[in-house]
């Protein structure tokens, strides 16, 4: 059986952007988890993030959206619903359908609110399970799961379960880590999950510190962590999660434009670029992009890898005008890495 690639994405304009431009064969090995970045203006984000869900996501695919960052508070003045709740009621006013995330310590009214969308838009959901070395969830036993679902009004079969690992790295925190996910997975596979994926992530926070002018090679230890674990387990398949080109935990505010940059996958790593910011606007980046597509690290395929790589040879061979920004490199090396990952686990059954 084939198995399901499961990014787990910041649901910023770049990631919808790379979303929006996936190949056909991309959109049908994905099944996208879109987090909501928390932001000072709780009802702009809302909206800011389904009219990226209306313009970018392509017809017919449905996308698992979490509001677990977000405050679980009334979004609109004398109107009831909490984040999830308005969600729902914009992506179906936009005929966008979804799956939203619950966790097993949600509140009453926020498991209210997925068990509504869940009915409004007929995808089922996703339940969130952390694993991670410094949150670890505790495996509701049987009574509880059973209340949890009841709460949601959906069967397991109409459950996708993800258990995030969180952050992984080599060594012994990595070995903990397997022993800990391997025996949360055998405690809750005997529920007839609709799926069952594993998600963890190796990307480093931010970029501070990189050398400038050149490429470093960043292991992809997330991929590495859900081989290790696949051979172990035994249970149903895993799919594999992970969080794209981004660090697993919510970023911070950022300050100030970034150095020209790109997050380049390979097969086991990534090699990533930053340049120093020299020239005038970002035209840094026309350097970087001709240094990346003259380097080992650019495919044989080249720009028909992905919608990003197409972009990045344009920029290499000077026919853009502008270079753009972070948003735009966020959203070029996000396609080319969703392009990337699924392409090797249909090919190789590994990522």
């Amino acid at each position: 059986m084939l198995v399901v690639y499961v990014p787990v994405l910041k649901g910023k304009a770049g990631e919808f952007y790379a979303l929006g431009h996936t190949s056909a064969t991309v959109q049908n090995l994905v099944r996208p988890v879109m987090e909501l970045v928390p932001d000072d203006e709780l009802r702009d984000l809302l909206e800011t993030f389904c009219d990226h869900a209306m313009h970018h996501v392509p017809n017919d695919m449905v996308i698992t959206v979490d509001c677990g960052e977000l405050p679980n508070v009334r979004v609109l003045e004398g109107a009831a619903g909490g984040p999830v709740a308005r969600v729902s009621e914009s992506l179906g006013l936009r005929d966008r359908p979804m799956r939203p995330v619950f966790r097993c310590l949600d509140r009453e009214e926020v498991l209210g609110e997925v068990a509504e969308a869940a009915a409004a838009h007929g995808h089922g959901a996703c339940m969130r399970f952390t694993a991670a070395a410094d949150t670890v969830d505790v495996v509701p036993d049987e009574r509880q799961m059973r209340e949890l679902l009841a709460a949601v009004q959906l069967a397991p079969e109409e459950v996708d379960l993800l258990v995030d690992a969180g952050p992984v790295q080599a060594g012994r925190t990595r070995e903990r880590l397997t022993a800990r996910v391997l025996s949360t997975l055998e405690s809750l596979s005997s529920w007839p999950w609709r799926s069952l994926c594993l998600a963890s992530g190796a990307f480093p926070r931010n970029l501070t510190g990189f050398p400038r002018g050149t490429s470093t090679r960043v292991i992809r230890e997330d991929a590495k962590f859900w081989g290790d674990v696949v051979e172990i387990w035994r249970g149903p398949q895993l799919d594999f999660g992970e969080f794209g080109v981004t660090h697993p935990w919510m970023p911070s505010k950022s300050r100030g434009a970034p150095h020209p940059n790109m997050r380049y996958t390979a097969e086991g790593d990534w090699q990533v670029f930053v340049y120093p910011k020299v020239k005038a606007g970002n035209d840094d980046f026309f350097d970087l992009s001709k240094d990346l597509v003259d380097s080992p690290y650019w495919p044989a395929t080249g720009a028909a890898t992905s919608w990003g790589d197409e972009r990045l040879q344009e920029c290499a061979q000077r026919r853009r005008e502008k270079a753009g920004g972070a948003k735009e490199w966020r959203a070029w090396a996000t396609s080319h890495h969703l392009a990337v990952v699924t392409a090797r686990l249909a090919h190789e059954g590994r990522p």
